[in-house]
């Protein structure tokens, strides 16, 4: 299983969305073997690799996988390493680099099974990519309906 997140790059986490995001974790992942493909930059990133981290502690088949829209610009992968248990680059070279984030969030969507985020208002690269997870019918969790 694969699960992916995305959000509001401004986000404050209480300990309320903390709860929700690993409730819903549980009642969607359980035990099984699962990667969650993180993104790495903003608020709500942060956020969803600290809940993807604790969760991990007592879900030992599960793997944070950081997916960078960046290989040649990525100045801490070595950082990177050191968080995630993998990295991937998927194949968006040939995209201009001012596209790369959008294209690696599709991407991201296009493996998942299950999408999470953080959505409160109709615009920015978080929405696009809610807006692309819909479209491709994927279960989409908004935890910021549930807090």
């Amino acid at each position: 299983m694969i699960v992916t997140f995305c959000g509001h790059s401004r986000f404050v986490g209480t300990e309320k969305h903390e709860k929700y995001f690993l409730a819903l974790l549980e009642n969607t992942v359980g035990n099984n073997p699962t990667e969650f493909f993180l993104g790495g930059y903003g608020a709500f990133d942060d956020f969803a690799y600290s809940c993807c981290k604790k969760y991990r502690m007592t879900h030992p088949n599960t793997k944070l996988v950081f997916i960078t829209p960046y290989l040649s610009h990525e100045s801490n992968l070595k950082n990177k390493t050191a968080q995630y248990d993998a990295i991937i680059y998927p194949e968006i070279e040939s995209v201009p680099l001012k596209y790369a984030i959008w294209h690696r969030n599709r991407w991201m969507v296009e493996k998942a099974d299950i999408v999470i985020g953080f959505i409160t208002h109709q615009s920015g690269g978080a929405y696009k990519t809610y807006r692309h997870a819909v479209s491709r019918n994927k279960p989409f969790f908004n935890i910021a309906n549930h807090t």
